[in-house]
Protein backbone atom coordinates (compact mmCIF):
# COMPACT_ATOMS: atom_id res chain seq x y z
CA UNK A 1 0.00 0.00 0.00
CA UNK A 2 1.39 3.47 -1.30
CA UNK A 3 1.66 5.98 1.97
CA UNK A 4 1.64 8.78 -0.65
CA UNK A 5 -1.68 11.53 -0.60
CA UNK A 6 -2.14 11.05 3.21
CA UNK A 7 -0.81 14.36 4.70
CA UNK A 8 -3.38 15.78 7.01
CA UNK A 9 -4.91 18.75 7.12
CA UNK A 10 -5.65 20.74 10.53
CA UNK A 11 -9.63 20.97 9.06
CA UNK A 12 -9.73 17.36 8.46
CA UNK A 13 -12.42 15.45 10.73
CA UNK A 14 -9.71 12.83 11.42
CA UNK A 15 -7.41 15.10 12.69
CA UNK A 16 -6.21 14.40 16.50
CA UNK A 17 -6.93 17.78 17.81
CA UNK A 18 -3.68 18.30 19.99
CA UNK A 19 -1.47 17.02 16.64
CA UNK A 20 -3.24 19.51 14.28
CA UNK A 21 -2.32 22.34 15.74
CA UNK A 22 1.93 21.08 15.38
CA UNK A 23 3.51 23.71 13.31
CA UNK A 24 5.73 20.60 12.55
CA UNK A 25 3.39 18.18 11.73
CA UNK A 26 4.00 16.78 8.29
CA UNK A 27 1.02 13.69 7.71
CA UNK A 28 -1.00 11.14 9.32
CA UNK A 29 -0.31 7.50 8.12
CA UNK A 30 -2.19 4.13 8.26
CA UNK A 31 -1.12 0.44 6.37
CA UNK A 32 -2.93 -2.86 6.87
CA UNK A 33 0.65 -4.04 7.68
CA UNK A 34 0.10 -2.10 10.95
CA UNK A 35 -3.07 -2.69 11.48
CA UNK A 36 -4.89 -0.87 14.58
CA UNK A 37 -1.81 1.18 14.84
CA UNK A 38 -1.48 5.03 12.97
CA UNK A 39 1.35 7.19 12.44
CA UNK A 40 2.12 10.80 13.05
CA UNK A 41 5.21 12.21 11.33
CA UNK A 42 6.76 14.86 12.94
CA UNK A 43 9.78 17.32 11.89
CA UNK A 44 12.13 17.28 15.15
CA UNK A 45 12.73 20.76 15.84
CA UNK A 46 15.43 19.34 18.43
CA UNK A 47 17.33 15.78 18.67
CA UNK A 48 19.04 16.01 22.13
CA UNK A 49 17.09 16.13 25.08
CA UNK A 50 18.14 17.11 28.34
CA UNK A 51 17.57 15.63 31.58
CA UNK A 52 16.33 17.89 34.18
CA UNK A 53 18.28 17.17 37.23
CA UNK A 54 21.38 15.61 35.77
CA UNK A 55 24.78 15.02 37.63
CA UNK A 56 28.08 16.67 36.24
CA UNK A 57 28.82 13.13 35.07
CA UNK A 58 28.76 12.53 31.67
CA UNK A 59 25.07 11.46 31.34
CA UNK A 60 21.67 13.09 31.46
CA UNK A 61 20.73 12.92 27.56
CA UNK A 62 18.93 11.31 25.53
CA UNK A 63 17.25 10.58 21.90
CA UNK A 64 13.17 9.53 21.63
CA UNK A 65 12.53 8.96 17.63
CA UNK A 66 9.54 8.16 18.35
CA UNK A 67 6.72 8.88 21.08
CA UNK A 68 3.71 6.03 22.14
CA UNK A 69 5.01 2.52 21.37
CA UNK A 70 3.15 -0.61 19.87
CA UNK A 71 4.55 -3.21 22.84
CA UNK A 72 1.56 -1.78 24.56
CA UNK A 73 3.52 -2.74 27.75
CA UNK A 74 0.62 -2.20 30.27
CA UNK A 75 2.93 -1.53 33.21
CA UNK A 76 4.97 1.44 30.80
CA UNK A 77 6.00 4.12 32.67
CA UNK A 78 6.25 6.58 29.53
CA UNK A 79 2.47 6.38 28.91
CA UNK A 80 1.61 9.91 30.91
CA UNK A 81 4.04 11.92 28.06
CA UNK A 82 1.33 10.85 25.21
CA UNK A 83 -1.16 13.49 27.34
CA UNK A 84 0.54 16.81 26.29
CA UNK A 85 -0.80 16.28 22.95
CA UNK A 86 -4.46 15.46 24.20
CA UNK A 87 -4.15 11.79 23.54
CA UNK A 88 -4.44 9.35 26.45
CA UNK A 89 -2.07 7.25 28.36
CA UNK A 90 -3.74 4.18 27.81
CA UNK A 91 -4.74 2.53 24.04
CA UNK A 92 -3.39 5.67 22.41
CA UNK A 93 0.02 5.50 23.82
CA UNK A 94 -0.26 1.61 22.44
CA UNK A 95 -1.76 3.01 18.99
CA UNK A 96 -1.08 6.44 18.10
CA UNK A 97 2.77 6.77 17.36
CA UNK A 98 4.76 9.85 16.56
CA UNK A 99 7.64 9.11 14.52
CA UNK A 100 9.96 12.17 14.43
CA UNK A 101 11.45 11.38 10.85
CA UNK A 102 14.13 13.93 10.55
CA UNK A 103 15.41 13.26 14.04
CA UNK A 104 18.76 11.92 12.70
CA UNK A 105 19.81 15.15 10.70
CA UNK A 106 19.03 17.30 13.39
CA UNK A 107 20.94 15.06 15.43
CA UNK A 108 23.80 15.13 13.05
CA UNK A 109 23.89 19.12 13.26
CA UNK A 110 23.31 19.59 17.17
CA UNK A 111 26.37 17.12 17.48
CA UNK A 112 28.61 19.22 15.30
CA UNK A 113 28.09 22.34 18.04
CA UNK A 114 31.22 23.45 19.48
CA UNK A 115 29.06 23.52 22.55
CA UNK A 116 28.30 19.65 22.39
CA UNK A 117 30.75 18.07 25.16
CA UNK A 118 30.68 14.17 23.95
CA UNK A 119 28.12 13.39 26.81
CA UNK A 120 26.78 9.88 27.26
CA UNK A 121 23.32 9.72 25.68
CA UNK A 122 20.87 6.97 26.23
CA UNK A 123 18.44 5.78 23.51
CA UNK A 124 15.27 3.83 24.93
CA UNK A 125 14.40 6.02 28.46
CA UNK A 126 11.31 6.95 27.13
CA UNK A 127 9.64 4.80 23.92
CA UNK A 128 11.54 1.89 22.36
CA UNK A 129 13.71 2.82 19.55
CA UNK A 130 13.69 -0.78 18.33
CA UNK A 131 9.36 -0.40 18.03
CA UNK A 132 7.99 -2.38 15.12
CA UNK A 133 7.68 1.25 13.37
CA UNK A 134 11.85 1.15 13.18
CA UNK A 135 11.48 -1.98 10.75
CA UNK A 136 9.80 0.61 7.78
CA UNK A 137 11.02 4.28 9.22
CA UNK A 138 14.99 3.01 10.11
CA UNK A 139 15.92 5.86 12.17
CA UNK A 140 18.29 4.46 14.37
CA UNK A 141 20.82 3.65 11.87
CA UNK A 142 21.24 7.31 11.16
CA UNK A 143 21.34 7.98 15.00
CA UNK A 144 23.98 5.41 15.81
CA UNK A 145 26.48 6.68 12.68
CA UNK A 146 25.85 10.47 13.52
CA UNK A 147 26.73 9.70 17.68
CA UNK A 148 29.93 7.32 16.82
CA UNK A 149 31.36 10.02 14.04
CA UNK A 150 30.89 13.17 16.26
CA UNK A 151 33.24 10.78 19.18
CA UNK A 152 30.06 10.49 21.46
CA UNK A 153 29.05 7.68 23.44
CA UNK A 154 25.88 5.74 23.98
CA UNK A 155 23.42 3.32 25.55
CA UNK A 156 20.23 1.56 24.16
CA UNK A 157 17.39 0.07 25.79
CA UNK A 158 15.19 -1.65 24.22
CA UNK A 159 12.27 -4.93 24.22
CA UNK A 160 12.93 -4.85 19.80
CA UNK A 161 14.36 -7.72 18.28
CA UNK A 162 14.97 -5.39 15.05
CA UNK A 163 18.29 -4.57 17.21
CA UNK A 164 20.05 -7.20 15.46
CA UNK A 165 19.52 -5.25 12.77
CA UNK A 166 21.98 -2.77 13.73
CA UNK A 167 24.37 -4.86 15.60
CA UNK A 168 27.58 -5.00 12.27
CA UNK A 169 27.08 -1.04 12.78
CA UNK A 170 26.97 -0.90 16.76
CA UNK A 171 30.03 -3.21 16.85
CA UNK A 172 31.57 -0.53 14.35
CA UNK A 173 30.66 2.09 16.32
CA UNK A 174 32.00 0.45 19.16
CA UNK A 175 35.41 0.50 18.39
CA UNK A 176 34.70 4.45 18.58
CA UNK A 177 33.27 5.32 21.35
CA UNK A 178 31.79 3.37 24.24
CA UNK A 179 28.41 1.48 23.08
CA UNK A 180 26.38 -0.04 26.29
CA UNK A 181 23.95 -2.08 25.04
CA UNK A 182 20.53 -3.66 27.48
CA UNK A 183 17.60 -5.76 26.63
CA UNK A 184 14.61 -5.22 28.65
CA UNK A 185 13.32 -8.96 29.99
CA UNK A 186 10.94 -8.71 32.84
CA UNK A 187 8.96 -11.96 31.98
CA UNK A 188 9.61 -15.44 31.86
CA UNK A 189 5.94 -16.92 31.54
CA UNK A 190 5.16 -16.85 27.70
CA UNK A 191 1.70 -16.93 28.70
CA UNK A 192 2.01 -14.00 31.15
CA UNK A 193 4.60 -11.92 29.21
CA UNK A 194 2.32 -11.88 25.88
CA UNK A 195 -0.36 -10.57 27.84
CA UNK A 196 1.16 -8.21 29.67
CA UNK A 197 3.59 -7.08 26.81
CA UNK A 198 1.17 -7.72 24.39
CA UNK A 199 2.95 -5.99 20.95
CA UNK A 200 6.68 -7.13 22.26
CA UNK A 201 8.89 -10.10 20.88
CA UNK A 202 8.80 -13.32 23.39
CA UNK A 203 11.26 -13.77 25.45
CA UNK A 204 13.15 -16.32 23.69
CA UNK A 205 13.74 -14.30 20.91
CA UNK A 206 14.59 -11.11 22.89
CA UNK A 207 17.51 -14.02 24.53
CA UNK A 208 18.42 -14.49 21.10
CA UNK A 209 19.22 -10.99 20.50
CA UNK A 210 21.39 -10.15 23.68
CA UNK A 211 23.75 -13.68 22.19
CA UNK A 212 24.18 -11.96 18.96
CA UNK A 213 24.80 -9.28 20.49
CA UNK A 214 28.04 -10.97 22.77
CA UNK A 215 28.70 -12.67 20.11
CA UNK A 216 30.36 -10.18 17.52
CA UNK A 217 31.82 -8.63 21.72
CA UNK A 218 29.33 -6.51 22.53
CA UNK A 219 28.31 -5.75 26.55
CA UNK A 220 25.05 -6.48 26.83
CA UNK A 221 23.00 -6.37 30.14
CA UNK A 222 19.49 -7.47 31.00
CA UNK A 223 16.68 -5.45 32.73
CA UNK A 224 14.74 -7.54 34.69
CA UNK A 225 12.46 -4.14 34.90
CA UNK A 226 9.64 -4.87 36.28
CA UNK A 227 9.52 -7.44 38.93
CA UNK A 228 5.40 -8.03 39.60
CA UNK A 229 4.19 -8.59 43.05
CA UNK A 230 2.58 -11.84 43.62
CA UNK A 231 3.41 -12.68 39.42
CA UNK A 232 7.23 -12.68 39.03
CA UNK A 233 8.71 -12.59 41.89
CA UNK A 234 8.79 -16.09 43.25
CA UNK A 235 11.56 -17.83 43.53
CA UNK A 236 11.36 -20.32 40.83
CA UNK A 237 10.71 -17.65 38.35
CA UNK A 238 13.37 -15.80 39.38
CA UNK A 239 15.75 -18.53 39.31
CA UNK A 240 14.54 -19.55 35.69
CA UNK A 241 14.73 -16.13 34.61
CA UNK A 242 18.16 -15.72 35.72
CA UNK A 243 19.37 -19.43 34.25
CA UNK A 244 18.59 -18.04 30.63
CA UNK A 245 20.20 -14.76 31.29
CA UNK A 246 23.48 -16.43 31.91
CA UNK A 247 22.62 -19.01 29.50
CA UNK A 248 22.39 -16.33 26.86
CA UNK A 249 25.68 -14.47 27.44
CA UNK A 250 24.68 -11.90 29.44
CA UNK A 251 27.10 -8.74 30.95
CA UNK A 252 24.67 -8.17 33.91
CA UNK A 253 21.26 -7.59 35.26
CA UNK A 254 19.28 -5.46 36.61
CA UNK A 255 16.09 -5.28 37.84
CA UNK A 256 13.54 -3.69 40.21
CA UNK A 257 10.06 -3.59 41.39
CA UNK A 258 6.86 -2.66 39.56
CA UNK A 259 7.08 1.10 39.99
CA UNK A 260 3.31 2.67 39.23
CA UNK A 261 3.07 6.45 38.29
CA UNK A 262 -0.35 8.83 37.52
CA UNK A 263 -1.56 7.69 34.16
CA UNK A 264 -0.02 4.37 34.00
CA UNK A 265 -1.29 3.22 37.57
CA UNK A 266 -4.84 3.66 36.35
CA UNK A 267 -4.18 1.55 33.11
CA UNK A 268 -2.34 -1.13 34.59
CA UNK A 269 -4.86 -1.77 37.33
CA UNK A 270 -7.41 -2.31 34.71
CA UNK A 271 -5.52 -5.21 33.44
CA UNK A 272 -4.65 -6.86 36.77
CA UNK A 273 -8.77 -6.08 37.57
CA UNK A 274 -9.66 -7.88 33.68
CA UNK A 275 -6.83 -10.76 34.07
CA UNK A 276 -6.09 -11.10 37.76
CA UNK A 277 -8.88 -10.21 39.77
CA UNK A 278 -7.60 -11.56 42.99
CA UNK A 279 -4.49 -9.55 42.81
CA UNK A 280 -6.49 -6.23 42.56
CA UNK A 281 -6.74 -5.53 46.57
CA UNK A 282 -3.17 -6.61 47.13
CA UNK A 283 -2.30 -4.36 44.43
CA UNK A 284 -4.23 -1.86 45.47
CA UNK A 285 -3.58 -1.42 49.07
CA UNK A 286 0.54 -1.95 47.82
CA UNK A 287 0.91 1.10 45.66
CA UNK A 288 -2.36 3.17 47.76
CA UNK A 289 -0.10 6.31 48.28
CA UNK A 290 3.06 6.23 46.79
CA UNK A 291 4.25 4.91 42.75
CA UNK A 292 7.02 2.70 44.30
CA UNK A 293 6.34 -0.56 45.59
CA UNK A 294 6.67 -0.25 49.53
CA UNK A 295 10.13 -0.23 51.43
CA UNK A 296 9.11 -3.80 53.05
CA UNK A 297 8.31 -5.23 49.36
CA UNK A 298 11.66 -4.20 48.00
CA UNK A 299 13.87 -4.87 51.07
CA UNK A 300 12.27 -8.75 50.67
CA UNK A 301 12.90 -8.48 47.01
CA UNK A 302 16.33 -7.84 46.98
CA UNK A 303 17.13 -9.98 49.58
CA UNK A 304 15.65 -12.64 47.33
CA UNK A 305 17.08 -11.83 44.38
CA UNK A 306 20.66 -10.70 45.02
CA UNK A 307 22.10 -14.18 46.11
CA UNK A 308 20.50 -15.79 42.80
CA UNK A 309 22.16 -12.85 40.73
CA UNK A 310 25.35 -14.42 42.54
CA UNK A 311 24.79 -17.73 42.49
CA UNK A 312 24.26 -17.06 38.76
CA UNK A 313 27.44 -15.74 38.20
CA UNK A 314 25.78 -12.76 36.71
CA UNK A 315 27.06 -8.99 38.67
CA UNK A 316 24.53 -6.62 38.70
CA UNK A 317 24.55 -4.30 36.68
CA UNK A 318 24.31 -0.10 37.09
CA UNK A 319 22.08 2.18 36.13
CA UNK A 320 22.35 5.59 35.05
CA UNK A 321 20.21 7.96 37.99
CA UNK A 322 19.50 10.35 35.57
CA UNK A 323 18.22 8.45 32.22
CA UNK A 324 17.41 5.28 33.51
CA UNK A 325 19.33 3.38 31.20
CA UNK A 326 22.18 0.98 32.22
CA UNK A 327 25.55 3.23 33.22
CA UNK A 328 27.59 4.39 30.35
CA UNK A 329 31.00 2.84 30.08
CA UNK A 330 32.30 6.51 28.91
CA UNK A 331 34.03 7.25 32.09
CA UNK A 332 36.91 5.64 30.42
CA UNK A 333 37.33 7.93 27.65
CA UNK A 334 36.66 7.80 23.98
CA UNK A 335 38.37 4.88 22.36
CA UNK A 336 40.74 4.56 19.65
CA UNK A 337 39.09 4.42 15.89
CA UNK A 338 40.51 1.93 13.93
CA UNK A 339 40.49 3.85 10.49
CA UNK A 340 37.23 1.52 9.25
CA UNK A 341 34.29 3.70 9.00
CA UNK A 342 32.39 2.12 6.13
CA UNK A 343 29.31 1.32 7.85
CA UNK A 344 28.96 4.44 9.85
CA UNK A 345 30.13 6.36 6.60
CA UNK A 346 27.10 4.66 4.68
CA UNK A 347 24.53 5.57 7.41
CA UNK A 348 25.27 9.22 8.07
CA UNK A 349 22.92 11.58 7.61
CA UNK A 350 23.84 13.95 4.72
CA UNK A 351 21.39 17.01 4.59
CA UNK A 352 18.31 17.87 6.33
CA UNK A 353 15.03 17.29 5.55
CA UNK A 354 13.82 21.04 6.01
CA UNK A 355 10.62 21.59 5.18
CA UNK A 356 9.80 19.10 2.93
CA UNK A 357 7.91 16.05 3.24
CA UNK A 358 10.18 13.08 3.77
CA UNK A 359 9.47 10.03 0.96
CA UNK A 360 9.96 6.71 3.45
CA UNK A 361 8.18 4.28 1.30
Amino acid sequence: MRWSGQELGAEEASALPGLAKLSNFVRTVQTPEFAGITFHEVLAKSALNHVPGASALPFGWTINPYRGCSHACVYCFARKTHEYLDLDSGKDFDSQIIVKVNVAEVLAKELHKSSWGRRSVALGTNTDPYQRAEGRYRLMPGIIAALANSGTPFSILTKGTLLRRDLPLLAEASRLVPVDLAMSIAVYDDELQQSVEPGTPSTAARLATVTAARELGLECSVFMMPILPYLTDTRDHLDNALAQIKDAGASSVLYTALHLRPGVKEWFMQWIAETRPELLPRYQQMYAKDASAPKDYRRWLSAKIKPLIRAHGLDQGHEDPATGAVRSSALGGLRDADGNRSLIADELPTASLGGRQPTLF
